[in-house]
């Protein structure tokens, strides 16, 4: 047999190889965090569910989702043992920024302060909708400007 119908054999068998050993070093990562939690531990299951450690038992971990709510889980469905930090700002909402300045959700405070510089303008403004004035051209010979063809700007010839 010859080298070269053995090498896409060998590079297979390679790719496998390396695939299989991420992968388990994954999983090895995964087993050693859930080894490490402890009783008072914030996590996060594969289900979404923000809980607290209560017991760490073999196979199964009691966690207490909310005041006297508690839940038996499997240690396999621990997605994530959360730092404290992490757990309080995603559950309870605290933030440890929260002295710096609140960027608001619309743009209405981005121009709150122009408004306070200007003096308000309670004057309508026009819109080039047209008023019974405008319609018998009064209103533009005073201006000086005449009607194209007695219509105004825009307007079409259907109604």
């Amino acid at each position: 047999m010859d080298i070269l119908t053995l090498l896409p054999f060998i590079v297979l068998i390679g790719a496998m190889f390396l695939m299989t050993r991420s992968a388990k070093k994954k999983q090895q990562a995964a087993a050693n965090m859930r080894d490490q939690m402890q009783p008072g531990t914030g996590v996060r299951t594969i289900g979404g569910l923000y809980a607290t450690v209560k017991e760490v038992n073999d196979d199964t971990v009691l966690l207490e989702a909310a005041p006297g709510v508690h839940l038996v889980f499997a240690k396999n469905a621990i997605g994530a043992v959360l730092s404290d930090e992490e757990y309080n700002r995603i559950v309870h909402g605290d933030d440890p920024s929260a002295d710096t300045e609140v960027v608001p959700d619309d743009a209405s405070s981005l121009t709150a302060a122009d408004d306070a510089d200007q003096p308000a303008d309670d004057a309508k403004l026009d819109l080039g909708k047209k008023t019974e004035k405008s319609e018998s051209g009064d209103e533009a010979e005073k201006d000086g400007v005449e009607p194209k063809d007695g219509k105004a700007d825009g307007e079409a010839d259907a109604k």
